[in-house]
């Protein structure tokens, strides 16, 4: 069987997801190689989030103080679902072949919306396959003008019926990570981190709710983790333009900051975390076979995801809001 685990993101068009997964991808080389772990994507993998950071990067080197900061291009399906790519990447230790590939899927956000038949079933397949979740939040639009443009942009109603479809029943545990992007402005301090944790926990009460009823409580570990996806900006102002819209404007904190992303790694560290516990419990779940054939030859291996995963922030905005025993290493 092949050594193979899926995650995939979750969000609607335009918060961020293809931004925070290349800001990941950004991080994922120098933090995992601190464990003597290897983290390597496939050659289109690299091509395409290579692409996507040099767009990143210019942004910040053309930045005004009142222009948007407009992130990458979404992802596009030119020929339906089956026809977008996985983002692959191997993981192992040091130079051995030992590996697990973990392969990131991401979407048009469109497809989370009801009229988008085709897209919706494709995402709701991605979550009953995938061990992994990362829902990707705008967070200006989740806290200025006490969440007036949430609903707009974060679209929570439509993930919370896609995960009432695909969470309906649970055979085997998920980890489902809310990830605020463009944040910058919503984490300096500790009590400003505490403020943005309590409204994830406010503005998506329903979806909590429904990961919190006794049938599937203990099979789902929920965690917030804030990433800087650009890292040198702050939020400025939101504008009402025609039909309705918001429209978001940053600023650089200073006139020479360059892209500087921030805890993008974080995501990595909860997810081997997750890992590395089931393969703790070893229990006969069909989908975590690849993650015990990945560390039961190696106890270096082991040792090594461990060291990694106990880098999992606590502080800052990070918080494990449920299935904390599914975390526990």
């Amino acid at each position: 069987m092949s050594k193979e685990l899926k995650i995939t993101m979750l969000g609607a068009s335009g918060v961020g997801k293809t931004t925070l997964l290349t800001s990941m991808y950004e991080q994922f080389e120098a933090t995992s190689s601190q464990a003597n772990l290897q983290l390597k994507p496939d050659i289109e993998t690299a091509a395409t989030l290579e692409r996507y950071l040099a767009q990143l990067k210019t942004l910040t080197y053309e930045f005004k103080a009142e222009e948007r900061n407009k992130g990458i291009r979404g992802t596009l399906a030119t020929a339906g679902p089956e026809s977008l790519p996985s983002y692959i990447f191997d993981l192992g230790h040091n130079d051995q072949k030992q590996f697990l590939r973990l392969l990131f899927r991401d979407y048009p956000g469109g497809y989370i919306l009801h009229n988008d038949i085709a897209g919706r079933r494709f995402v709701q397949k991605l979550l009953r396959e995938c061990a992994a979740v990362i829902v990707a939040i705008d967070t200006p639009a989740l806290m200025e003008l006490n969440g007036r443009w949430h609903e707009v942009r974060n679209k929570p109603g439509e993930i919370l019926k896609l995960f009432k479809t695909a969470y309906q029943t649970l055979d085997e545990p998920k980890l489902v990570i809310f990830a605020p992007v463009k944040c910058e402005t919503y984490v300096q301090d500790e009590a400003s981190a505490n403020k943005l944790i309590k409204c994830i926990q406010e503005r998506y009460a329903p979806v909590l709710e429904f990961f919190q009823e006794p049938i599937r409580a203990d099979k789902i570990a929920v965690v917030t983790a804030p990433v800087q996806t650009v890292g040198c900006v702050v939020f400025l102002k939101v504008e009402v333009e025609n039909l309705n819209q918001p429209r978001f404007y940053f600023r650089k904190i200073s006139f020479d900051a360059k892209y500087s992303p921030k805890d993008s790694e974080q995501l990595l560290r909860y997810l081997l975390r997750f890992l590395l516990k089931m393969y703790i419990q070893d229990r006969s779940w069909p989908l975590f076979n690849p993650v015990r054939q990945f560390f039961k030859p190696d106890a270096e291996l082991k040792q090594a995801v461990e060291q990694f995963a106990k880098g999992c922030k606590t502080r800052g905005g990070f918080a494990v809001l449920q299935g904390q025993r599914l975390l526990s290493i």
